[in-house]
């Protein structure tokens, strides 16, 4: 086991030359040092909602959840996942931002919001797009449901196979816009909404920036943007509202601030000024009291070890991503990780194998654990060489018993 303080090692630093177990020995001695004082913060606020959850959108850490896996009326919030699929079906080539969707008699029918489209006539499947996510279209959800499926029903069907490749354990689809009737509702949990607007950011960059548009004009007739917060809070970008009288007044909401991005699900709200106040009460929160830390960067360099039996005496270990930790504020100089690795290491080994776990922990909490790789080529050594290295270890165990 080799131990260091502060995730962040310099790939400059010198490498220990002392045994696994006297590093261990050492670092402790010395964490004293360095320990900061821990983290003090308060109790979530109280949000008045059936259910909500806040997440870091860059880690999916949860800083704050109640009642976040009871699949509800989603309403209109529905129409995250309709764009989602249309934004796939754009980026796989099956459709173009440019292509003209002809709109059927049932799309012009919608009840609802709408995006105000004529029966017959052609829109660009860009400006559907804007109608589904800027003015929440009930008429422009059908219309591109339609398109990409051949029938709403067809395409709710898609809606629910999307649900289960991104993990969406307690969403159900029965149609494309989220509107309620006697017989049938949508229904998503809190948490699933929240992956699914995860997904969006992480998956379809270019298209998020449609979310934070205050307003689209279609037809002659300008819409605002029903997500109030963007029009309250500079931070907010994103990401749509819905409300029915079965799923009361939701709120699915993104920010960014200081380097961290936040998503807000609130669900059964008693008004529209309730679920703005809700999500910005939890917002709040999580932007006051915890942050974004970039523990390690791309192929970085964490430690190295001796080799034995190899043409090098030594390899560097690393980890071959880049990770990100959601930690309390002002709490990045507590952690500690420990790479756990075979005390003797043999050579050949090949440059990415996998030689162990690094496990990073704050106040005694694991916050992060990874595979560590050799992070170059060892070729096994000579006869001459092999020979020297089995003298080492033999007087090795030979004095350490």
């Amino acid at each position: 086991m080799y131990v260091f303080n502060n995730s962040r090692q310099s790939t400059a630093s010198a490498p220990l030359r002392i045994p696994a177990l006297l590093a261990v020995i050492v670092f402790s001695l010395l964490a004293p040092l360095t320990a900061v004082a821990q983290a003090i913060i308060p109790r979530p606020p109280e949000i008045n909602a059936t259910s909500y959850i806040l997440l870091d959108a860059q880690t999916g850490h949860i800083i704050v959840e109640e009642n976040a896996d009871e699949a509800l009326p989603p309403a209109s919030l529905t129409k995250i996942m309709t764009a989602y699929i249309a934004e796939e079906e754009i980026l796989t080539g099956n459709l173009s931002l440019d292509d003209t969707v002809h709109i059927s008699e049932k799309a012009w029918r919608m009840e609802g919001s709408k995006m105000f489209v004529e029966v017959g006539s052609d829109v660009r499947v860009e400006d559907l797009l804007r109608g589904i996510i800027i003015q929440s279209g009930n008429d422009a959800s059908v219309a591109i449901a339609e398109h990409i499926a051949g029938s709403e029903e067809a395409f709710a069907d898609m809606m629910n196979q999307y649900a289960e490749v991104l993990g969406l354990d307690n969403s159900y689809f029965m149609n494309a816009s989220g509107l309620d009737t006697e017989l049938y509702y949508n229904t998503m949990s809190a948490r699933d909404l929240s992956k699914l607007a995860r997904a969006t950011i992480l998956n379809h960059p270019q298209f998020y920036s449609i979310n934070a548009e205050r307003e689209f004009t279609y037809n002659g007739i300008r819409q605002t943007n029903r997500n109030t917060l963007l029009f309250r809070d500079r931070n907010v970008d994103g990401l749509k509202t819905g409300w029915t009288d079965a799923a009361g007044y939701c709120l699915v909401a993104s920010a960014v601030r200081d380097d961290m991005r936040l998503i807000s699900v609130v669900m059964g709200t008693e008004s529209e000024e309730a679920r703005a106040i809700e999500t910005q009460k939890l917002l709040t929160y999580g932007f006051r009291y915890y942050e974004t830390h970039k523990l390690y960067d791309q192929n970085q360099v964490l430690t190295n070890v001796p080799v034995f039996s190899g043409e090098q005496s030594e390899v560097d270990l690393g980890i071959n991503e880049e990770v990100y930790v959601t930690i309390p504020r002002g709490q990045a100089d507590a952690m500690t990780a420990t790479v756990d690795v075979d005390e003797v290491i043999h050579a050949p080994l090949n440059n990415g194998q996998i030689m162990g776990v690094v496990n990073v922990t704050l106040n005694e909490d694991v916050i992060y654990q990874g595979e560590v790789i050799a992070m170059q080529e060892v070729p096994q050594g000579g006869i001459l060489k092999r020979f020297m290295d089995w003298l080492t270890l033999m007087f090795s165990n030979l004095f350490s018993g």
